[in-house]
């Protein structure tokens, strides 16, 4: 081949290959960063949420934008992780926003809040009406930028040492349940215990607390507690569809190329999908086991749900009273859950209660 012809070649062949790959590799820098999970490795489907979303984001950048998943503890303590990410410590973290209740209780509206809204309720409130956009303005001041990344669905009540049939049960009893949650049940006399995943089992084992609210019945299983405590009762009204976060570090959040922050938020918004999804093909399984070696299932009477309607009424109103941004964010969850329920009342719950029914006989 002459010399002339194999120049031509080549630089064709070389012009063919730069069209050939992805336009985002050609585009945009390598970017290494660390997350911060909340949850233990063992709770594969909460903590395998930021797995899910970091493959996604790797595959979607053809390996330019690598995330790296760290379990709770193994940079921060699990309920430090949003500190972690307002610092500058790690470039995200995966967690639960109504662990950061204690730096403004407006951080539980975005994750659940007692009497809530439910998974759809949740995903459609903050993905189509408005949700995001409010939280993200109220993150601003943490440095923080959220994304949905997972969803548990309705959640259960808990784990007791002994049966609690009504409100005087309630009095003394000291559980594991933190947030705007463990504001209602102090008002009827529950002293809230604020502790990590995986110090709940041997706080029951010991006595140090009476009761203890995790997750549902597929991670309370990994977790034991049916060893330790008899009485499973439902439904945890305080979180009736969680929402689990992405927050992202504001500056490192900026900084993105405009590609990887679309690949970062569709990666989050299908771990967001697959996580409840995961959960309800989980849980049934998982709840007939224990039902099966003796685990005493339970529901909340009425009383001990309408005592809790009040009191989570009442603190709404106390809080709004003193925080304009949460008395925002309550109102406008309260006017979207009263559409959805107009809603569900004709169409999705007739449906259910139809085909439970249906089931039962």
């Amino acid at each position: 081949m002459k010399r002339r012809q194999f120049i031509q070649t080549a630089t064709a062949g070389a012009a063919a290959a730069a069209i050939a790959s992805p336009a985002v590799a050609q585009a945009n820098p390598e970017v290494k960063w660390r997350l911060a999970s909340s949850f233990p490795k063992s709770l594969d489907t909460i903590y395998g949420g930021a797995e899910v979303m970091a493959k996604m984001v790797s595959e979607l950048t053809d390996g330019k934008f690598q995330i790296q998943v760290f379990a709770a503890g193994e940079i921060v303590p699990a309920l430090q992780a949003a500190d972690a990410v307002t610092n500058g410590t790690v470039e995200m973290c995966h967690t639960v926003s109504y662990y950061y209740v204690g730096k403004d209780p407006t951080f539980a509206v975005a994750a659940s809040v007692p009497f809530g809204l439910n998974a759809r309720g949740q995903n459609a409130w903050l993905f189509q009406g408005g949700g995001n956009d409010l939280f993200n303005e109220f993150y601003k001041k943490f440095n923080i930028y959220g994304l949905p990344c997972g969803n548990t669905g309705a959640q259960m009540g808990g784990w007791f040492r002994k049966e609690i049939k009504t409100p005087a049960d309630l009095q003394g009893l000291k559980m594991r349940i933190g947030g705007i949650a463990g504001q209602v049940l102090a008002k009827l006399g529950v002293v809230p215990q604020q502790i990590g995943g995986g110090d709940i089992y041997p706080a029951l084992e010991k006595g140090t607390i009476d009761g203890a609210e995790w997750v549902g019945p597929y991670d309370d299983e990994k977790l034991g507690f049916s060893k330790v405590a008899p009485f499973y009762y439902y439904p945890g009204f305080w979180e009736g569809g969680p929402t689990v976060h992405a927050f992202v570090n504001l500056e490192k959040w900026n900084a993105l190329p405009k590609a990887y922050q679309a690949a970062l938020t569709a990666a989050c918004t299908y771990a967001n999908t697959q996580m409840a999804a995961r959960y309800d093909m989980q849980n049934p399984a998982a709840l007939k086991r224990l039902v099966g070696a003796g685990t005493q299932l339970r529901p909340f009477s009425q009383e001990i749900l309408e005592a809790c309607l009040k009191a989570s009424n009442e603190l709404y109103s106390e809080i709004s009273a003193k925080n304009p941004e949460f008395k925002k964010a309550i109102d406008a969850m309260a006017a979207f859950r009263g559409d959805q329920y107009l809603w569900w009342q004709v169409a999705e719950l007739s449906f259910d209660v139809f085909q439970v029914r249906s089931r039962a006989r």
